[in-house]
Order: C-alpha cells, then structure tokens, then sequence
C-alpha cells in the first residue's frame, strides 16, 4: 500500500547535490574573476594618471626654480638701471687676449721617416699641436726653422707666444734657431713685453741646454 501511494503521487522536481555544487564552483569562479579584473582595470587608469600629475609638479618647480634665482645676463643685456643684486657675467679683461695668435717652430724632416719627402731642408709640424693650441681658441703661424732670420723675427712680432715641439734634432741649424728665437723672446720680456714660449719634449731639452751654457 505505501508503495502504491508513493507511486500515484505526483513527481516533484528535485535537484542533485552534484548540480548545485556545480553551479557553486561556477558562480564563485565568476565572481571571483569579475573581482579580480576590477583591481586590474584600476591598476591600468592609475598609471597615466600618475605619470601625468608627476609631470605637472616637474614643470611647477622648474617654473618656481626659474623665478626665485634668474638667469646670469652677459653685461650686454644689463640696463644701467639694472640691480646689483641681479646675477651678471664679468666684464671682459681689455688685458687678456681672447685670440692670441702662437707661432710654432717646424721640425726638420717630414715627420714619417723620410716617406713622404726625402729633401734635406724640409719640415714639418705635426697636426696634433696645432690642434692642441687651436682646442683653446688660437690661431697658428707656422715658424719654418730654416727660412731667413729675418723673416722669422719679422713672425715674431706678428705673434703673441711661441711654441717648441718635440723631436729628434738636438743640434746643427735647429738648435741654431731655437736658441736665436728663444733670445729674441727674452729681450721682448725684458723690455717689459708679455711674451710666452711653451716647450714639449725635444723643446724643453733644447731650452735647458741655452740657459745652461
């Protein structure tokens, strides 16, 4: 009898265990992905956000840095009326020479073993000292060591200092001349003229050499 009853009953729809936990594992999956890419999404609107609010302050002190301290003025943009508080460049020294002009002494050969010029009367001055008196802002005459003694002191006095290289020639006409040449500077300071010499290497020795005799 009971089981007929249960029988003639009418079905009620039930749900299995394993279907609601199934649809638990997808509801939390769901949720746990939807807050998991919030995070992400706000992670990605912060970053420009802050790069741009990072270069407003850099421009705002830069714009603060500029109006406390002013720029340094050369004296030829300062009114007279300018104040002496106001940062300025010196004035130029009218006894500096800001383009000195600096003869150097050839050297006797032609300064790659005899490869380029087997003459016995030529010269040569190597590029690199040119360069070096030119990086500080002078011109060059070249002083050829074997040309007339008159046309070397006539150079002399067309330029503001002297220089000696170095080299392998420490006597015969070379020694001549430098010796002649570096007694001529010595007048020219001794009558109160400025007049530097600069000797390398080879120069230096030779220099020795006069003042020791």
């Amino acid at each position: 009898m009971p089981s007929h009853f249960l029988s003639n009953s009418p079905s009620i729809p039930t749900t299995k265990t394993s279907d609601l936990q199934n649809d638990n594992a997808v509801s939390l999956t769901s949720t746990s992905s939807s807050s998991s890419t919030a995070p992400d999404m706000w992670t990605y609107l912060w970053i420009p956000f802050l790069m741009s609010l990072s270069k407003e302050l850099t421009l705002a002190r830069a714009a603060t840095a500029t109006t406390s301290s002013p720029s340094i003025l050369p004296p030829s943009q300062l009114a007279d009326d300018d104040s002496p508080s106001v940062p300025r460049c010196s004035a130029p020294d009218i006894k500096l020479n800001y383009r000195p002009v600096i003869g150097i002494l050839s050297h006797p050969g032609d300064g790659a073993s005899g490869r380029l010029n087997n003459e016995t009367n030529a010269s040569y001055i190597a590029a690199s000292y040119v360069k070096f008196v030119e990086s500080a802002g002078a011109r060059v005459i070249p002083l050829i060591y074997n040309e007339p003694r008159e046309i070397l002191f006539e150079k002399l006095n067309l330029v503001n200092g002297v220089l000696f290289t170095g080299g392998w020639a420490k006597t015969g006409l070379y020694f001549d001349t430098v010796k002649a040449i570096f007694k001529e500077i010595l007048a020219k300071n001794d009558a109160g003229f400025h007049f530097p010499v600069y000797a390398i290497c080879l120069g230096f020795e030779i220099l020795t050499m006069i003042i020791s005799e």
